[in-house]
């Protein structure tokens, strides 16, 4: 039989996995609620494109990965049972979203949960404050962005197409929107797929495992697989929210949001920044909503979702605080 800490590590790697592909059919509204919406693409081949290239995203870069796992916390001060308490915190976080189809951040629950299993641990000593700053500082500047980008580019494509009729219009942006939608997928898996690689890497050097922080290759090959299984699965009641609820959409509205959504985020991958494809995604829909007039907006839908971004870190962390005191006390003993 395996000794207690080979065991705490193989619970951490699977809660892990478990963690990417929850975020996987979490966040599939990201990647293909547009193109579903406006029929660029059918369910199946949505889905089937999203999993295949939030798969190949996943192999980009690791940058992403080592600020989570270096970036928050000091990795001296981090056990297995916090990193599985932080866990332990996200998924709860997730799977409450998930029920009530409210598109938030898988991103910023594995960090709340993070720094609540820490604090609950060691105190508030062991956080990394300019790594957190980063973050918070992109959790608001990343949906400006993302709406204002998306609110230009939907704007400068009406003013070269104003005399084109609708219809064809359409038509080509449907097609269009196929190499949209994909570039967003890829994008996706370029950044979220990181998160799980980058807590996966903290257990391994807290464990002993590793001298330094590198992220090995199976690491990277297990994420990717998990985040594609769990895109293949569909998160259907997101996929409502953000692709019809919020804002009624043509080929040429997706186009533009899933466009200026990948930019956006390809761009915080390659500066190593963790941002919320979900935020991203959204606010670009809204940017897209706001070039058509402020009335194209549901904006009770869209309150619901700005509740649910403000409230991810402090309510994850709160569940991954709670979940380091209701575990410590049992796994302590193995």
């Amino acid at each position: 039989m395996p000794d207690a800490p080979l065991i705490l590590l193989g619970l951490v790697i699977l809660a892990a996995l478990a963690f990417d592909f929850i975020n996987g059919f979490h966040d599939t509204a990201n990647a293909i609620a547009t193109c579903i919406s406006t029929r660029a693409l059918s369910i199946r081949s949505a889905i089937l494109m999203a999993a295949g290239l939030n798969f190949v995203g996943a192999f980009v870069s690791t940058h992403v990965a080592t600020t989570i796992g270096k970036g928050i916390v000091d990795p001296g001060d981090v056990t297995q049972i916090v990193v599985l308490s932080a866990l332990a915190g996200a998924i709860f976080w997730d799977l409450v979203t998930w029920h009530y189809g409210i598109p938030a951040s898988s991103s910023h629950a594995i960090i709340g949960g993070l720094i609540g299993a820490v604090v609950a641990a060691r105190g508030f000593r062991p956080l990394q404050w300019s790594g957190i700053s980063k973050i918070l500082i992109a959790i608001v500047v990343s949906p400006v962005v993302g709406t204002l980008f998306a609110f230009l580019m939907m704007v400068a494509i009406y003013w070269v197409f104003r005399r084109s009729h609708p219809s064809p219009l359409n038509r080509a942006f449907r097609k269009l929107q196929i190499l949209s939608a994909a570039f967003m997928a890829f994008s996706h898996g370029s950044n979220d797929a990181q998160k799980s690689m980058g807590v996966i890497t903290l257990a391994l050097v807290s464990f002993g495992a590793m001298p330094v922080f590198h992220i090995p290759l199976w690491v990277i090959a297990s994420c990717a697989t998990a985040m594609a299984l769990g895109t293949a699965m569909g998160g259907w009641r997101i996929i409502k929210t953000v692709g019809s609820d919020f804002v009624t959409l043509q080929p040429v509205h997706g186009f533009c949001a899933e466009t200026s959504s990948s930019a956006v985020i390809l761009t915080a991958t390659a500066m190593g920044i963790p941002i919320s494809t979900t935020h991203v995604i959204t606010s670009a829909i809204l940017g897209v909503g706001l070039s058509q007039g402020r009335k194209k907006v549901n904006w009770k839908v869209g309150i619901r979702i700005v509740w649910a971004w403000i409230l991810t870190i402090p309510a994850s962390a709160a569940a991954g605080y709670f979940a380091y005191r209701v575990l410590s006390p049992f796994l302590v003993k193995l």
